[in-house]
């Protein structure tokens, strides 16, 4: 019986006599049979390949369906600067990113995003402001108390504050008082009047064009205070502002004032205060005397026409505080002091002038009367006012907080 390999092997070897008998000896039916071997085995090694392969790819195709492709990532906002976008590296975007209008059925695609587009917001204006900057440019003034500046509007501002009605930058600081990332530039003005010099501060930026733009107002003096004294930014973006109760001029001594500090933040399109205290309140430090008077009383006049003067006057502290010292400025233009009270009076080497009277002082709800004795002189008919105040342990006089009664018209009664 006749195998099927020698069957194979028959027709190999008639073919290989037709192709190669003429130039070469035949090898014999033995390497005849190892040739077809080899070839056995290549087709079946591709065929098995093309098989594993057919059943492969739908398998990965199917597994590439079933995958979640996750929530849908959101393409680069647009920038309004005319600069081109930054990438995280710090070098300009060479390949521009469209955007396109975000829809309820927008697919998620697989594309990756091209290389070098931004993938973020664009960086907010740089708002840090130099003096000399600011200085060059008209700019956007919120409103004064009417009653200091009438500057508003935009204006150039000016280096000194010594001209009257020209709004003037007193100082300058920087930080992020927005929350944008940017610094700011907070900035101390003021517009003087008369010998007083109104002020607020204001705080600027930049927009998208890089021109200075006024960003808002903090705070300002006549609105339950009188002066700024200093301001500052703090780490988290607040500017904290100390105020003052009194704006010392001419000759008000600076230890009348008070100050605190006052906290305010960016919220809402302007600045409101959150922190600090909200108003001044009763200066405790200050009280409230009142002054009455008898009338003057003379008695018969002397061989040069001078006569024994007798003023009584009553003093009452309404409080709210203490009087260390009751001070008398101007009991002189009576008379020349002559006894009574004026025996127990202490005077001030840089004191009011004239015969002026330091006596002890009240403590708040009490009331006392004194009496003073004068030689008046033979041509004095009428009496200027005499009057009372406040003076503290360290020889400072204070203001009243009702002046108005803190004086008295002397008249005489014979």
């Amino acid at each position: 019986m006749i195998e099927p390999e020698d069957l194979i092997v028959g027709a190999e070897l008639a073919a290989y006599r037709e192709a190669v008998v003429p130039a070469v000896r035949p090898a014999g039916p033995g390497a005849v049979r190892a040739t077809v071997r080899r070839r056995r085995r290549r087709t079946a090694v591709v065929t098995a390949a093309a098989v594993v392969l057919a059943v492969a790819v739908p398998v990965a195709g199917r597994a590439a369906l079933d995958r979640d492709p996750g929530p849908p990532v959101p393409g680069p906002a647009r920038s309004v600067e005319p600069a081109p976008s930054v990438t995280p590296s710090g070098n300009p975007s060479s390949v521009p990113t469209p955007s396109t209008p975000a829809t309820a059925t927008a697919t998620p695609t697989g594309s990756p995003e091209p290389a070098g587009s931004a993938s973020s917001s664009p960086a907010a204006p740089d708002g840090r402001i130099s003096k000399a900057q600011l200085l060059a440019v008209d700019v956007e003034l919120p409103a004064w108390s009417s009653e200091e500046c009438q500057a508003d509007g935009r204006v150039r501002l000016r280096t000194s504050d010594k001209e009257v009605g020209e709004p003037a930058l007193v100082s300058l600081t920087h930080g992020d008082v927005d929350g944008d990332g940017a610094e700011e530039t907070v900035a101390l003005l003021g517009c003087r009047y008369g010998e007083a010099v109104g002020k607020q501060v204001v705080v600027f930026d930049r927009d998208a064009s890089r021109r200075i733009v006024t960003l808002g107002r903090v705070v300002r003096t006549g609105e339950g205070q009188r002066n700024l004294l200093e301001y500052q930014v703090t780490s988290a973006g607040s500017v904290r502002v100390r105020v003052a109760d009194i704006q010392p001029c001419c000759d008000t001594p600076t230890y009348l004032v008070r100050d605190q500090w006052r906290t305010y933040r960016w919220s809402g399109g302007k600045f409101t205060q959150t922190g600090g205290p909200v108003a001044f309140g009763p200066d405790n430090r200050r009280t409230d005397l009142t002054l009455t008077a008898d009338d003057l009383v003379l008695g018969t006049s002397d061989a040069d026409g001078k006569r024994t003067g007798s003023l009584t006057v009553t003093v009452i502290n309404k409080g709210p505080g203490d009087v260390p010292q009751l001070g008398f400025p101007e009991l002189g233009q009576i008379g020349q002091p002559s006894g009574g009270e004026f025996d127990r009076c202490r005077t001030l080497p840089d004191g009011p002038v004239g015969y002026f009277c330091l006596l002890p002082g009240l403590r708040a709800g009490e009331r006392r009367s004194l009496t003073f004795t004068f030689l008046v002189g033979p041509d004095v008919a009428e009496f200027s006012p005499v009057g009372v105040g406040h003076w503290d342990a360290q020889d400072r006089s204070w203001s009243d907080l009702v002046p108005v009664d803190n004086k008295v018209q002397v008249r005489t009664g014979g």
